[in-house]
This record gives structure tokens, C-alpha cells and sequence, in this order.
């Protein structure tokens, strides 16, 4: 299998997972929209080795056979920020990482946010449409691009956490941006020369000029 395949089948065993997410109020709209879940979770991996790819894919696998259900658990995570009273009362159905993991997710996280900081400079335009960046601009009604990331990471394994440290740390040695390969790898998908292309385009728009 290649690692393009091992990439798709992991995105699918996310899909399966994230479309039977429970939710107040029913189902949300993207939960039925695998065709953008696929394409936004094909971006996310462009960097991914194939270690990592396997890693994560084998901790969605084994909380799945333990009841569990990572990607419902990611929500849960943001809650600690996004609504606190009621995390408190949905703790005790999750695993707290240990102090060593804690620590690696605050170093992707700092390096994640800084290049989003990054980005959202150089991109103005394209980056307009995307969550905030900061934690302390989540409300009721938007999830930073910070809450979001330091969610998802406090489902992964101490091995999954250590091999996605290890691409960043590589991405910041060659002075790449995640940031920017991510959102490339995206707008390619839908058409766009690459990200410069994008960020013309949406000026145009925002400008009305066509």
C-alpha cells in the first residue's frame, strides 16, 4: 500500500468517525459533506510521513475497539476553553495526557499559531474566511484555530505527538511553514494555481473587480 493509500484509508476511518459524532441538536451540515472533510484532511497530511500516518491511524483503531471515538473527543477537548462548566462535567470520559505530552502539544502549538500569525500577514485576503488564530477570540459561535489544534492533539498517543514534533521541528529547520503548505495543498484542490493565485482571487472578489 502506498502512502498515498495509507493516507486515504486513514481519512476515511476519520470520516466514518467524525460523521457519527453526536451533536445537541442533530447532526451539523459538514457532517454530511465528505467530499470538503476529504479534501480539507488530504491538506492537513501533505506533510505526514508514513510513520505518522500509521501512528494516528492505529490510535483512532484502538479507541475505536475500545468504544471510544477520538474525533468526539477532540470536540470534547475544546470545551475546556470553549465552554469550561460544561468539560467539567464530561472530564472523567477522557484521558488526560501525561506532563512529558502536555508539554510536546504546547510546543506544536506555539509553533502552529506563530505561522498561522504568519500567514494570516501575508494572506490577508484568503486568510479573512479562516477561524481566528488566538484562543482568547473563541465565543460561542467560533473555535480558534489554537482551541481547535490543542483539541486535536490531546487525543493523540505519546508516539503519534512525538512524530508530529519531529515534522515540525524538520519544517522549522528548513524555515517551511505548515501554515502555508497546508493551505497551498488546499487551494490547489479547488482549482487555484497555488496559494499567491488564491489570495489574488480573493482580492478581486473583495474588491469587486472581475
Amino acid at each position: 500500500m502506498t502512502l498515498y493509500d495509507k493516507k486515504e484509508a486513514l481519512i476515511q476511518t476519520e470520516w466514518e468517525l467524525f460523521h457519527n459524532v453526536n451533536n445537541e441538536g442533530g447532526k451539523a451540515d459538514c457532517q454530511n459533506d465528505p467530499e470538503t472533510f476529504f479534501i480539507m484532511r488530504r491538506a492537513q497530511f501533505t506533510c505526514w510521513s508514513e510513520e505518522l500516518v500509521e501512528s494516528w491511524h492505529k490510535d483512532l483503531l484502538n479507541a475505536k475497539n475500545d468504544g471510544r471515538n477520538l474525533l468526539s473527543e477532540k470536540y470534547a477537548w475544546m470545551m475546556r476553553q470553549t465552554a469550561p462548566f460544561e468539560f467539567g462535567r464530561i472530564s472523567h470520559l477522557l484521558r488526560f495526557p501525561s506532563i512529558s505530552a502536555e508539554e510536546m502539544i504546547e510546543q506544536i502549538v506555539e509553533a502552529e499559531v506563530q505561522w498561522m500569525e504568519e500567514y494570516e500577514k501575508q494572506y490577508p485576503f484568503m486568510a479573512d474566511g479562516n477561524r481566528p488564530v488566538h484562543s482568547s477570540n473563541d465565543s460561542e459561535y467560533s473555535t480558534s484555530f489554537e482551541t481547535y489544534l490543542r483539541g486535536e492533539l490531546h487525543t493523540y498517543s505519546e508516539k503519534t505527538l512525538k512524530l508530529y514534533l519531529d515534522m515540525i521541528n524538520a519544517l522549522k529547520s528548513q524555515n517551511k511553514s505548515l501554515s502555508l503548505i497546508v493551505m497551498d495543498a488546499m487551494v490547489k484542490a479547488y482549482g487555484y494555481k497555488d496559494i499567491d493565485d488564491a489570495e489574488k482571487q480573493q482580492k478581486l472578489r473583495a474588491l469587486n473587480i472581475f
